[in-house]
């Protein structure tokens, strides 16, 4: 698939705008070259490339808004989409929450594309899985992953004078490793938007080790216990939590951000004061978009979390007119503050404990207290003088996140999180906290 120009893509979207009759159009032209192969039991079961392009029209007239998408580029398709758009348009209801078009936006290029990854081919998928086969294969273990990677275009434009264009690129790897018996587990993810970041053959010995060591786990009384969450672990637990910094639930009383009595919580101490947590569309390792695709409007960095307290909230355009206050984008990204110590170190300043790979199946209890479930997996061992003395079988877990970040003892290097497990692409931590609640055992490796 050819990837568009701005000039191409500026053409195009000048093009649709001229062809609406409606009150105003927004128009998102975005398409995507996907690589992936995946494989299982010590063998690829499939690999393949995906092509794409997808326009999406949006028009108003007045309050009554209309929305039409197609994957044709064509003149003709190009007036059809705009015409499905407008009819919708008049067919639909007031919207009584809607918002203009936004004005004309400044965008900064940030850094989302590497041309070493634009570069992958299918040779490089192949390795990738090969590296994680054969080294199972001679330890007689049994593997089973995930490769991806992607190089895309995203185009936002609307009839106030908004436009803008950037190429992006990505790559995710997800292994699984078992013991032929079935009774070690062990996995590893790894992000990154540059292939140089990436290195097969690390990714596959850790989740080598870790399904090695896995075996013979005992069994460990359910309680409250001094806790390592490697960041595959942390990431979902943050992520629950973060998606409620949002200004609207917080003020009508259906969030933990919500204050007793009207309001929200913004400025209030709510963590330990380790704990600072911001969005950066220009950070060099996780970059994202410039602008947030549903609004339009250019993103900015911001602390979120500034030394525990709550230092920001998300305000939609509909709630931030409603408030008298700026509107703001959606994050994209989203970084936590750690130090230089690796998993290692953590886990050698820890007199007794339990090392957790990853969490999954969460879901959540109560959101006014963020309170979460789910299970441990994959690797979760007993930590004994500063050492792994051995494998515990999983655990699930009734914990807030709220609360574990204010039970910090320590806070590792902070690595990139991405992918669907997560809903924004992350920079978080391993870290130490204490008083981690596993209330009961679970069977599964």
């Amino acid at each position: 698939m050819k990837l568009l120009s701005p000039d191409e893509t500026k053409r195009l979207c000048d093009k649709i705008l001229a062809l609406s009759k409606a009150d105003e159009c927004t128009v998102n032209l975005n398409g995507s070259r996907t690589g992936n192969v995946r494989f299982a039991r010590n063998a690829v079961s499939t690999a393949g490339l995906v092509e794409d392009t997808q326009l999406v029209v949006s028009v108003a007239f007045g309050k009554k808004q209309g929305v039409a998408t197609i994957n044709e580029l064509d003149d003709k398709s190009l007036e059809k989409v705009v015409r499905r758009a407008e009819d919708l348009a008049r067919l639909a209801p007031e919207n009584p929450e809607f918002m203009p078009a936004v004005a004309k936006q400044a965008y900064k290029a940030t850094p989302t594309f590497s041309q070493r990854t634009a570069d992958i081919d299918a040779g490089y998928r192949a390795q990738a899985a090969a590296y994680t086969i054969e080294a199972c294969r001679k330890k007689g273990l049994t593997t089973a992953g995930f490769f991806t990677d992607q190089t895309a275009f995203s185009t936002v434009a609307n009839s106030n004078g908004v436009y803008g264009h950037q190429l992006s690129t990505g790559l995710d790897f997800t292994c699984t490793v078992r013991t032929e018996d079935g009774r070690g587990s062990g996995w590893v993810k790894r992000t990154a938007g540059d292939a140089a970041q990436f290195d097969p053959r690390e990714a596959a010995e850790v989740a080598i080790e870790k399904a090695i060591r896995s075996v013979e786990a005992k069994a460990l009384e359910p309680g409250r216990y001094t806790v390592i969450l490697e960041p595959a672990a942390t990431s979902e637990l943050i992520g629950f939590m973060l998606g409620g910094f949002d200004a609207r639930q917080a003020d009508e009383g259906r969030s933990f951000l919500s204050k007793k009595g009207g309001g929200n919580r913004r400025g209030d101490k709510l963590f330990d004061e380790q704990v600072n947590i911001w969005a950066d569309p220009w950070d060099k390792d996780v970059g994202v978009l410039p602008w947030d695709g549903g609004s339009m409007l250019a993103r900015e960095r911001t602390d979120v979390i500034k030394n525990g307290r709550v230092n920001a909230l998300d305000y939609s355009l509909f709630w931030a007119k409603k408030q008298g206050v700026k509107p703001t984008a959606g994050h994209g990204n989203m970084i936590m503050a750690g130090s230089k110590k690796s998993t290692a170190e953590l886990i050698a300043n820890t007199k007794k404990g339990v090392l957790v790979t990853r969490t999954w199946y969460i879901r959540l209890v109560d959101p006014q207290t963020v309170l979460l479930t789910g299970l441990t997996r994959d690797g979760t061992f007993y930590i004994e003088n500063g050492k792994i003395k051995h494998p515990i079988k999983n655990f699930r877990f009734n914990e807030s996140p709220v609360t574990m970040l204010n039970n910090i003892e320590e806070i590792g290097k902070p690595v990139i999180i991405g992918g669907d497990e997560v809903p924004y692409q992350m920079m978080i931590p391993a870290m130490k906290v204490r008083d981690f609640n596993f209330t009961s055992l679970s069977d599964a490796v």
